[in-house]
C-alpha cells in the first residue's frame, strides 16, 4: 500500500557535498525516525525522504503532521521483507541513499517475544540490504546505506571504562543481540560487496514523541497520576542519556559525511543511575504541578524485581564522531529532561491516544485518500 504525493523527479546523485539525493527513511514513524524526519525535511528542502513504515504498534503518524504535506516528504506504508515494494521504491524513487531506523527496540518485549525482534531487526535488515544492493547495481550508482543501531550490543561494563567501536559485541537479551546480528549483516555487505555503509550506536534516547513504553515517559506518566513508580532491581544500573534531537543531528551527519564502512558511536557523555533519573522526573514534576498532599512524588519508588538479563552499566566514547565529524551535543541533561517532562505533562491529547490506541486511527483519516 503506497501513500503520499507524486514520484520525485530528481535523480538520485552521488554522497559529495552540496548534491541532492532521495533518501529512504526506515521506521520514519516511531520515536527517533519521526524527530529525524521533522528536522531534515525542512532543513533540506531540496533532497526528497521516502519514509517507509509498516505502523507497528509504536508508529505513530501524529508524530509527523507538521511536515506531512511537505513537498519533499511522502509517506508509504508497507513491510521491509516485501521484495516487489521494495524494488518498486527504490526505481521509482530513485533512491540514493537509505537511513535505516525500523526497529524493535524495547528490551522487555524481547524478552517476552523474540521472534519479532530476529524478523524486525534481522531479517528486514537483510532483505533492505539485496534491495539496495540490487537496484544500485543496476543503475550503475554508489548509494549510502546508514544503518541505526544501539550500545547495547557491547554488553554490560563495570563500574568503569567507556564502550568503543572496538569493544567486542556480546549482547545480552534478545534486542540487542538481534541488533547485533544486523550490525554485522551491515558490515559484511560492505566488506563482502563494496557496499558504501555507514553504522552509528547511540547509548539510551531521550526527549519528545517516545512511545510511552520507556523509563522516561513511563515515569513522567507515572508521576503525573501519582501511580506508583516500578523500579528494577536497585535502580543503580546506569546508562548514558542522549537527547533525541542531538542523536538527530548526529545521524544526519554520519549519513552524510562520515567514513564509507566505519561506525561511530554516538553518546551523550552523560551518565545516571535509573534511580536518579526517576528522583528528578519525580522534582520535575513536582515543580510543576505541586507536590502531591502525601508529600513528594519520590514517596512512590518501588523497587520491583530485576529484569533477566539487565545489563548494569552502559558509557560510551563518542571521541570518534567528535574527532572525524565535529558532532557535540548541545542538550546538558538538565535542560533535556526538564523540557521533555514539560512536554509530557502539556501533551495530554497525544498521549491520551497513545494509551487508548485511537492513535492508529489517524492513518485512515489523514491518508484515506492519498491511497493508491
Amino acid at each position: 500500500m503506497l501513500c503520499g504525493g507524486s514520484l520525485s523527479t530528481v535523480a538520485a546523485l552521488h554522497l559529495d557535498a552540496g548534491e541532492l539525493m532521495n533518501i529512504l527513511v526506515t521506521g520514519g514513524a516511531g520515536f527517533i525516525g519521526s524527530n529525524l524526519l521533522r528536522h531534515v525535511v525542512r532543513a533540506r528542502p531540496g533532497d526528497r525522504f521516502v519514509n517507509l513504515d509498516r505502523l507497528t504498534y509504536a508508529g505513530n503518524l501524529a508524530n509527523l503532521a507538521e511536515i506531512e504535506d511537505a513537498p519533499n516528504y511522502r509517506f508509504v506504508q508497507g513491510d521491509i521483507c516485501d521484495g516487489q515494494l521494495l524494488a518498486a521504491l527504490f526505481e521509482d524513487e530513485a533512491i540514493g541513499g537509505v537511513i535505516h531506523l525500523a526497529a524493535e527496540s524495547h528490551v522487555d518485549r524481547s524478552i517476552l517475544g523474540p521472534g519479532e525482534f530476529v524478523r524486525t531487526n534481522v531479517q528486514e535488515t537483510l532483505a533492505l540490504l539485496e534491495a539496495a544492493r540490487a537496484a544500485w547495481a543496476r543503475r550503475g550508482t554508489a548509494g549510502r546505506f546508514h544503518h541505526v543501531s544501539t550500545d547495547e550490543v557491547y554488553g554490560s561494563l563495570g563500574d568503569t571504562g567507556l564502550f568503543t567501536e572496538d569493544t567486542p559485541y556480546s549482547p545480552n537479551s534478545p534486542y540487542s543481540a538481534s541488533k547485533a546480528a544486523s550490525d554485522h549483516l551491515v558490515r559484511a555487505w560492505h566488506h563482502t560487496y563494496g557496499m558504501d555503509t555507514v553504522i552509528t550506536n547511540c547509548s539510551n534516547n531521550y526527549g519528545p514523541w517516545q512511545f510511552p513504553e520507556k523509563l522516561i515517559p513511563v515515569m513522567i506518566c507515572k508521576a503525573r497520576d501519582g501511580e506508583p513508580l516500578p523500579v528494577y532491581g536497585d535502580g543503580g544500573n546506569v546508562r548514558d542519556w542522549l537527547h533525541v534531537q542531538d542523536h538527530c543531528e548526529a545521524i544526519d551527519l554520519a549519513f552524510r559525511e562520515g567514513r564509507a564502512g566505519r561506525t561511530y558511536n554516538v553518546g551523550g557523555d552523560n551518565e545516571w543511575r535509573n534511580i536518579d533519573i526517576v528522583h528528578a522526573i519525580c522534582d520535575a514534576v513536582d515543580e510543576r504541578l505541586g507536590a502531591q498532599p502525601q508529600g513528594p512524588r519520590r514517596r512512590l519508588v518501588t523497587f520491583v524485581g530485576d529484569r533477566p538479563g539487565h545489563d548494569r552499566r552502559y558509557a560510551i566514547d563518542a571521541s570518534r564522531m567528535r574527532g572525524e565529524l565535529g558532532w557535540t551535543p548541545r542538550y546538558t541533561f538538565e535542560r533535556g529532561l526538564r523540557e521533555t517532562v514539560g512536554w509530557y505533562l502539556d501533551a495530554g491529547e497525544w498521549l491520551a491516544a497513545c494509551m487508548d490506541g485511537s492513535y492508529r486511527e489517524y492513518f485512515e483519516r489523514n491518508y484515506a485518500n492519498k491511497m493508491g
